[in-house]
């Protein structure tokens, strides 16, 4: 299975190095030196990473053969790609890869169907399910612990504990402002 793990942003420097956004929670792994990355567009590469490094805290790769500015900047915006076994788990129990979580039915925890998992968007400050409902229209759900109060792959199912208003119409108004 391919997981995208990275997209490449703009040349560091003059001896070929790029910044890269980090698309994995095990970068460690995933964008060592010697990882050998296929691209997209295709034609791109596959990339074998030389070095790597942290700078002002940002991720700065050299790829092998990609040793000025140009070659660099030859490869922004390209995706880079690990090839991961399909039965392989991350390292830390309450993470999941994408792969699993696409196509989970949503319930409630007191067993209202929501609807099914199609796209899970990644901000930078939390992630999203987009959920298809029954009807067709999609509903976007937090992927945080106070929402998504478990994740069953057994079953194939998250269970989630929506405030009011998130999946409905109900939402409760709270005002400071006293009645008259």
């Amino acid at each position: 299975m391919q997981l995208v793990v990275g997209r490449i942003g703009r040349a560091h420097g003059i001896k070929g190095e790029v910044t890269v956004e980090v698309r994995t929670d095990e970068p460690e792994v995933r964008l060592a030196p010697g990882a050998v990355l296929t691209t997209d567009p295709a034609s791109a590469g596959p990339l074998t990473i030389e070095t790597g490094r942290v700078h002002s805290g940002r991720l700065l790769l050299r790829f092998e053969g990609v040793r000025d500015r140009t070659g660099a900047e030859e490869l922004r915006n390209i995706l880079l790609i690990a090839e991961v076994d399909p039965d392989e788990l991350p390292e830390e129990e309450d993470e999941y890869y994408d792969h699993q979580l696409m196509d989970l039915d949503v319930v409630t925890a007191d067993g209202v169907e929501v609807g099914r998992i199609t796209e899970i968007s990644h901000l930078p400050s939390q992630d999203l399910f987009i959920v298809e409902r029954p009807d067709g229209s999609e509903v976007m759900i937090p992927f945080v612990e106070e929402i998504v109060a478990e994740i069953d792959l057994a079953e194939q199912k998250a269970v989630i504990t929506p405030p009011p208003g998130l999946i409905d119409d109900r939402a409760e108004i709270a005002s400071s402002r006293e009645e008259s």
